[in-house]
């Protein structure tokens, strides 16, 4: 209101001295004074609207650069400057948001993709380039399928479904699944988000094949104590030496299911985080001591078994487990050494870690097998792993046994000269054996 007022008194005033100069001079001179006047306050105008527009178009529009005025164009760029500051102060303000946004993402474990309404690529994080194959340097602005061409991806974009994520094998890197979830958002704008499920996807098919594995393990030994019970209740003159074949049988079938129960339940009790190693100090060379005398019944003379004990030092550990472990790579050497073979039980200290291994002069391991002889249930010969009452499980038990231990399994072979299985023990498990 002021300022009409001030506006509004400079005009007044400005008539008052034209009517006074009337009154003096006469109306020829009021009207030259007054036109001067009128002349100089349109050029006042027009230099501030050209210095204006000379900073609309040219400057960086920042408040410094906002050109002084002078009269009422002094309050109009004061106005100009504030409303410049604001602006900046917002946009500074959504930077900031933008940037942590984009650190936010970046330290995702999944990938992010934004998409605009013709599916190309606005933005994405690392994760995104490494699962997709797209630099976010290079892409922005390329459309999404261009870049990523599986025909079950294009389909899936194509068909705006996106209720459930697409699992996609990727070929650029071998082994890689990935889950992509396409996500609308904003005006006609998508999130797609990746995933890498590979380790997921690995679990499922371990778990698929190990439920094939237990059902074909079973099959066989029901099958046969099934056709013999069959038989017998079939047939009521079936000879005597018949039914001590039979019983012999299903016994012998029996058993290997029991054994092959028990062996799952020790699995799965090591493989329970809940399930907490019990450490105790386990006297290592005792121990070894029992492991020969059972390897000793279980050859019943058949090999050579040595037993040597190079260190006193004892393991802080699960006695249980460890025999468990160390009693399935004596059984493995017995079952797959011939007759008159030679195994050694050796317990030693090396480079201040604990060594146990057990080594045979058996038929030995091709090189292509020794990655996988710790999954359950793989076999290098299924016919004389059957043969010799092995479960398949063995070799998984010692694994999740020495995870358990923070040890390590080192496995040395060569076929027809025999196999060592080292189990190597860190530092601070060994226990001076005058402890």
């Amino acid at each position: 209101m002021s300022d009409i007022w001030q506006r509004s008194s400079n005009i007044l005033f400005l008539v008052f001295i034209t009517a006074l100069l009337w009154m003096i001079f006469g109306a020829v001179k009021a009207l030259i004074f007054f036109s001067v006047i009128m002349l100089w306050i349109v050029f006042h105008h027009i230099r501030h609207l050209v210095l204006l527009e000379r900073w609309l178009q040219l400057s960086d529009h920042s408040p410094a650069s906002i050109p002084a005025g002078s009269g009422a164009w002094d309050e109009v760029y004061a106005h100009l400057a504030r409303y410049v500051r604001q602006h900046s102060q917002s946009q500074e303000m959504l930077s900031i948001a933008l940037k942590r946004m984009q650190s936010v993402t970046s330290a995702m474990p999944d990938g992010i993709v934004i998409l605009d309404m013709n599916d190309r690529i606005e933005w994405c994080n690392q994760v995104a380039e490494q699962h997709l194959g797209i630099s976010l340097a290079l892409d922005v602005g390329q459309q999404i399928t261009y870049l990523v061409r599986q025909i079950p991806f294009v389909e899936y974009l194509t068909a705006r479904q996106y209720s459930s994520p697409l699992i996609l094998k990727q070929t650029r890197l071998q082994g890689l699944i990935i889950s992509l979830q396409l996500v609308p958002y904003g005006y006609n704008q998508k999130l797609l988000i990746s995933r890498d499920i590979t380790r997921f996807e690995k679990i499922e098919t371990m778990r698929r094949d190990f439920i094939a594995n237990v059902s074909h393990e079973l099959r066989t030994p029901l099958t046969v104590i099934g056709g013999f019970l069959e038989t017998l209740s079939a047939d009521d003159n079936v000879s005597s030496s018949f039914n001590k074949r039979a019983l012999a049988l299903m016994t012998e079938q029996t058993t290997r299911m029991q054994r092959l129960i028990e062996d799952l339940l020790i699995l799965s009790r090591l493989e329970n985080e809940q399930n907490k190693v019990n450490e105790k100090i386990v006297n290592v060379v005792s121990l070894a001591q029992d492991l020969l005398q059972d390897a000793e019944s279980l050859s019943a003379g058949r090999h050579q078994i040595k037993l040597n004990v190079a260190s006193q030092d004892q393991l802080l550990g699960s006695e249980e487990e460890l025999r468990s472990a160390f009693g399935n790579l004596v059984s493995n050497a017995i079952r797959y050494t011939a007759d008159g073979g030679e195994i050694i039980i050796s317990w030693e200290k090396r480079h201040d870690q604990g060594l146990f291994f057990v080594q045979d002069s058996g038929i030995g391991i091709e090189p292509e097998h020794i990655p996988r002889l710790t999954e359950r249930f793989y076999r290098i010969d299924n016919s004389r792993s059957r043969e010799t009452g092995g479960t398949g499980l063995g070799l998984a038990i010692v694994k999740h046994v020495l995870n358990r231990h923070e040890a390590r399994l080192e496995v040395i072979s060569k076929v027809g000269k025999g196999s060592r299985f080292n189990i190597w023990f860190p530092a601070k498990r060994l226990v001076s054996g005058n402890a």
